[in-house]
């Protein structure tokens, strides 16, 4: 059994064996081996010329790590916790971004970020910020449910030759699942998995609201409704293909996602798949997230800002049992 957090450490570490250009970078990532111990141990193998610790300037390490790519290297670097990235936007999206396109330059750049609530961290340290990025030509985005994706997604980001933006949610860090001693292999960009097959409802998510939508399945073949559940495993590019598909399979869809639901990803999403699949649908498109605003400290409040298992089910069962 393996923890979110040791795949991703482990992966990390792989990759810097294999490959000397790989160095990290972050606030406190070196001795006190990362906010939530994911770089832990690395510093004592590779010393500090590799994990290096950095002055709390997200804007001056992003860029700094933006030309390190340039040159040649291969850094990743950590955001403390994803709301900090704001800082950053500017060298992500104007400079990492756009290399490639104006200059022919790589950027092998990876941006790992933890996101999300539930640890009662209050407004400016739990958020869900990928709707900033996904309008953004140049970045890729992945954003895996579990460890096994979690190693096969980092290992692709960290060989490719574009800035990647890795979330890793909060709350996957300490669970459990069945790995082996050798990393899973790569993942591909762009290729959704159906981790639940059904034909009643279909079940769309990303990151730790895949994780509950999958345990909001098992709850719902129980009660005889089989739910098809598509983990997308990355935002961009995104797999429409298999959106389509899941659609066009069971006819009513519900969008999971975690963030604010005014200007939210899953808003896209359902464009999508309505382009392609309209005449499929048996009921609109419906999507479940947070409501439109701050995230508050209290974790009573804060239970009631963020989609649940039972309010998954709740809101499957009424897709499933309405008509047009």
């Amino acid at each position: 059994m393996k923890t979110f957090t040791l795949a991703i450490r482990e992966t990390l570490a792989a990759e810097m064996r294999r490959d000397p250009a790989v160095f990290l970078m972050g606030e406190d990532i070196g001795a006190y081996g990362g906010a939530f111990g994911v770089t832990q141990g690395l510093l004592a193998e590779f010393g500090p010329g590799r994990v290096r610790d950095t002055p709390i300037s997200e804007q001056a390490l992003v860029g700094t790590a933006i030309g390190a790519a340039a040159a040649g290297l291969r850094p990743v670097v950590e955001i403390m916790f994803m709301d900090f990235i704001t800082l950053a936007v500017d060298q992500l999206a104007n400079l990492a971004a756009k290399l490639h396109y104006i200059y022919q330059i790589p950027c092998p750049l990876v941006v790992r970020a933890p996101t999300g609530g539930g640890r009662g961290y209050g407004a400016t340290h739990s958020q869900t910020l990928e709707r900033l990025f996904t309008g953004i030509p140049g970045l890729r985005i992945a954003a895996p449910s579990d460890a096994a994706d979690a190693s096969g997604l980092l290992q692709t980001a960290m060989r490719g030759a574009n800035p990647v933006l890795f979330l890793e949610h909060k709350l996957l860090y300490p669970l459990r699942w069945k790995l082996g001693e050798k990393l899973p292999p790569p993942v591909p960009f762009g290729h959704a998995r159906i981790t639940h097959s059904g034909d009643r409802v279909t079940l769309i998510a990303w990151s730790y609201m895949a994780h509950l939508c999958l345990a909001a399945a098992h709850q719902l073949a129980a009660a005889g409704i089989n739910a098809e559940v598509v983990d997308l495993r990355t935002l961009a590019p995104l797999d429409t293909e298999t959106l389509v598909a899941a659609a066009r399979k069971t006819g009513r869809v519900l969008i999971v996602e975690e963030g604010p639901v005014t200007g939210g990803f899953g808003a896209e999403i359902a464009t999508r798949i309505f382009e392609a699949a309209y005449d499929s649908l048996d009921a609109p498109i419906r999507r479940l997230a947070g409501p439109d605003c701050p995230i508050p400290a209290s974790k009573v409040l804060e239970a009631a800002c963020i989609p649940s298992i039972a309010a998954i089910v709740a809101a499957a069962r009424e897709l499933a049992e309405s008509t047009n």
